[in-house]
């Protein structure tokens, strides 16, 4: 689960970790109020105004503004909240600014790149570090890659100590007093709250040689949501996709795509074979679409809704794999829901594993629109067809 900037700072700050201070807005009759408070609280006349959304490249898009004064604070805060924000994440669609974050503005003296995440080739967590705050990693990666450093929580003395020591070294902050301990509670945080991404970019020097996290984006593993209370609370529905969040309540796992041809799979790796393959045959999926290893009447039903709101689906293919579910009781449940919900579109089922060519028998001896395929290619080459 994403969350915002402030919200991660929040929890940043719940550990000692320096951060850039500043308050919330959300209505455009507390921007006044609140930049007052700012440069009150802060004793900073200069503040920062920033778009609080899920996406990365803010500033690229004109989500994050300096401001030396108040005239220019007030400015910026009306323009940027509910402006449509477009950055290299967001795609061409952009997404609507619910939420600003006005912050104090900090004298920088150099900028850092932080991030801590699971590597599960190494089974460790790592630092990965870089001189080259500011800018987007993969741009440092693909610019400077002998800049980048990696130090992974792992061997057998003391793992963090080591990998902290050397993060130190690698950004040259020997002389500052609190690294160590700024580190230490950051992996603290990471740990505590079961992130599954930790980034701070940038990672500040003031010139007071102080370390402050800038910016700061943490990534919550969703697994983990049922023991972390109060951050299941940050959650923010309207930053997804509306219909990515009505299949997460159908219990489904949905990600819309620009393609024609709509997917319905259970299983993940099933489903990234199945989009492949699509592809391969001369067509674009639709979606990403994983009903589960039980699949049934219901779930079908509701997989084909989520399918058809997209109003780019010309076709559908279905592929089942019958491992936990029978597979003859896929083909009762996907005969009915057509059934209940008239669909116009071509309807293209695979399945394989228990009672398959039961299956096969009951769908190509059924009254309704629809076609049986017995192997992936087959049933994606029909799929494409009908959208030709």
């Amino acid at each position: 689960m994403k969350i915002h900037e402030y919200q991660a700072k929040q929890i940043l700050s719940e550990y000692n970790v320096p951060v850039q201070r500043g308050y919330v807005v959300s209505n455009q009759h507390d921007i006044s109020e609140t930049i007052q408070k700012v440069q009150n609280d802060f004793n900073s006349e200069s503040v920062v105004v920033k778009a609080q959304i899920h996406a990365g490249g803010r500033g690229k898009g004109g989500g994050v503004k300096f401001c030396p004064n108040y005239k220019n604070a007030l400015e910026a805060s009306q323009s940027i909240l509910g402006m449509n924000l477009i950055t290299p994440q967001t795609g061409k669609d952009g997404k609507i600014v619910n939420q600003i974050f006005i912050t104090e503005a900090i004298d920088i003296g150099k900028e850092l790149y932080f991030a801590l995440m699971f590597d599960r080739s190494k089974n460790a967590d790592v630092f990965i570090v870089s001189t080259e705050g500011g800018m987007d990693i993969e741009e440092v990666a693909e610019k400077f890659p002998e800049k980048i450093v990696k130090a992974w929580i792992s061997g057998e003395t003391k793992p963090l100590r080591d990998a902290i020591n050397k993060i130190i070294e690698s950004l040259e902050l020997s002389s500052i007093k609190n690294a160590y301990t700024f580190f230490e509670n950051i992996y603290q945080c990471y740990n505590q709250n079961d992130c599954s991404l930790l980034e701070i970019n940038p990672l500040v020097i003031t010139k007071d040689k102080k370390l402050i996290a800038l910016d700061a984006k943490v990534d919550i593993d969703s697994n983990a949501l049922y023991r972390q209370e109060k951050i299941s609370s940050f959650h923010d529905k309207t930053e997804e996709d509306p219909l990515e969040l009505q299949a997460s309540e159908f219990g489904l796992n949905y990600i819309k795509l620009d393609g024609n041809v709509g997917c319905m799979v259970n299983g993940a790796g099933l489903a990234m074979a199945t989009m492949d393959i699509i592809k391969h045959c001369g067509g674009e999926p639709a979606n990403f679409l994983d009903v589960g290893g039980a699949a049934n009447v219901d779930t079908i039903k509701n997989g084909f809704k989520i399918i058809l709101s997209d109003p780019n689906v010309k076709s559908i293919l279905i592929n089942i794999f019958g491992g936990i579910v029978r597979c003859d009781r896929v083909a009762n449940g996907v005969i009915q829901a057509i059934k209940e919900l008239n669909l116009d579109v071509g309807v293209v089922v695979r399945l394989q594993g228990t009672n398959a060519d039961l299956a096969r028998k009951i769908l190509d001896e059924s009254d309704i629109k629809l076609e049986s395929a017995e192997t992936i290619e087959e049933a994606a080459k029909k799929a494409v067809a009908m959208v030709s």
